[in-house]
């Protein structure tokens, strides 16, 4: 027997729920404050070519086979990899933990973005945007010096957004996530689209575009565009994150998957590209009014959000009272959607597992995220953030993924999902979808991790591989504790290889 029967209240209640839940994970602040530099510092217009390939080669056949793979087994990823061999359980805790991990210290840049949003109103990082979010906002240095000292206003918004997140998320499917993410993606793309519209409107915008757009073709040659576009489609995607198998698991009987993953794929891309054009038209605006060259302007990150829009909105005038909150409102939304899909794979793991209710699963999980992500809201804690995410991301994130592909394709066997896939799809995947998953990606994802590697170990201090040490240690423990708890659930049989 391979599928667990969801319940009826675990369940999406309609098609556009599910396309909301998957556009909202994939749309997160890496689109607003990653993509425009990213297509920037590589290529422009150039980096449309590996970008659009990464998409079709790596992004798409990927969501297809995590789609297939959920709504196959109707169930949590740990499960469905013991299903298919018992040791391979602690890989899809390992997988689903990471992602637990990586929302710890989301949760504090969605903070950030909190506070910016109420100082948006009155304009209250004053004149020197950068001397405020160093001193109210990261404080603290590049060091563990001021760890046990807390920054109160983003330790309280911390605990009020994972207060929000809890409310959410506790709930039934459809009275809690589904119900937000059908109001809050919708309003996201409207917001986006008033922003940008009103940029395209702003003198210096084909300063901006004209930067951002102008192609280098002698980047394609450059293995490190290359990697760029694959590294943006795997996390713009939330590819490889448990996040898609677990929604998909959701799905009711006869649903049609590969057009929803077309859909998903398309809309990420889309406000990816509409955000840049929005971004940069603004960067345009800045560099004619203060005669600054774009290229020293233009940033990603949180210098981006925190202190280069700031700075954009002192000179904007009185439309800076209207858009300065709509953007970090923008933000906000964004950021919700994707940290509630952040929290669902693991939470669906313990659900599984030991058979607590949405509702004890969510309020322990919560629970526990609140008091670990407080370590980032210290003196310290810019500097923990910055290395948890390049750590997560570069070593942990592409490993999972590349876990699944190898498992999944190489193991398990691809064309057992292929039925389920096809069933009222326009456009059916065979032998050439099974050819990219077991040949091209794990050459080309193994490629990723090997380089991410090298350039970490190359790049950090002595204190920093001490914190990358800790922080691997804890991914490698915890999946293994709760692969050998013992399951309080009616085990299911292995299936048929």
């Amino acid at each position: 027997m391979t599928k667990s029967p969801q319940s009826k209240s675990n369940q999406w209640d309609s098609s556009f729920a599910f396309l909301m839940a998957m556009i909202g994970s994939a749309v997160g602040l890496g689109n607003i404050w990653r993509f425009s530099h990213v297509v920037y510092t590589n290529g422009g217009g150039a980096f449309f070519i590996p970008y659009i390939i990464a998409i079709l080669i790596l992004g798409i056949p990927f969501l297809i086979m995590e789609y297939g793979l959920g709504y196959h087994f109707k169930d949590s990823l740990s499960n469905i990899l013991k299903k298919i061999k018992p040791k391979f359980e602690v890989f899809g805790w390992f997988i689903m933990f990471i992602v637990f991990m990586v929302l710890l210290y989301y949760m504090i840049i969605i903070g950030w973005d909190f506070i910016y949003l109420i100082l948006s109103f009155f304009k209250g990082w004053g004149m020197d945007p950068a001397v405020y979010f160093a001193n109210n906002i990261i404080v603290g240095g590049d060091n563990l010096n001021n760890i046990l000292e807390f920054v109160l206003p983003v330790s309280l918004i911390t605990i009020l957004l994972w207060v929000v997140v809890w409310f959410i998320s506790h709930k039934d499917l459809n009275e809690g996530l589904s119900r937000v993410v059908k109001v809050l993606v919708p309003m996201l793309f409207i917001i986006m689209a008033i922003i940008v519209v009103y940029a395209l409107t702003l003198p210096g915008q084909m300063i901006g575009l004209s930067e951002l757009f102008t192609p280098n073709w002698s980047s394609l040659t450059n293995i490190d565009i290359w990697l760029a576009a694959f590294g943006q489609v795997v996390f713009s995607l939330s590819v490889g994150q448990a996040v898609a198998v677990t929604y998909a698991s959701y799905l009711p009987e006869k649903s049609k998957l590969i057009d929803k993953v077309f859909i998903v794929a398309g809309a990420n891309a889309g406000f990816e590209v509409f955000t840049a054009i929005g971004v940069f038209s603004i960067l345009g605006f800045m560099s004619l009014n203060s005669g600054i060259p774009v290229s020293n302007i233009a940033t990603s990150g949180s210098g981006l959000l925190f202190i280069v829009f700031p700075e954009i909105f002192n000179t904007m005038g009185i439309m800076s009272y209207i858009i300065g909150p709509l953007f970090f409102l923008c933000v906000l939304f964004a950021g919700i959607t994707s940290a509630l899909s952040l929290l669902e794979p693991i939470s669906n793991g313990i659900t599984q597992k030991f058979g607590y209710s949405r509702k004890k699963t969510l309020t322990l999980l919560c629970a526990i995220g609140l008091i670990a992500s407080l370590i980032f809201t210290t003196g310290s804690g810019n500097y923990l953030l910055t290395i948890a995410d390049e750590f997560l991301n570069e070593f942990g994130i592409l490993l999972s993924v590349i876990l699944q592909t190898i498992i999944i394709s190489w193991y398990y066997g691809l064309r057992k999902l292929i039925p389920e896939l096809n069933y009222k799809a326009k456009l059916k995947v065979g032998s050439k979808w099974i050819f990219i998953l077991k040949i091209v990606l794990p050459i080309v994802l193994i490629f990723m991790w090997i380089m991410g590697i090298i350039n970490l170990i190359a790049t950090e201090t002595g204190l920093t591989l001490m914190v990358e040490l800790i922080i691997t240690a804890i991914i490698i423990i915890v999946p293994v504790i709760l692969t050998k708890l013992p399951s309080k659930t009616s085990e299911n049989n292995q299936v048929d290889m």
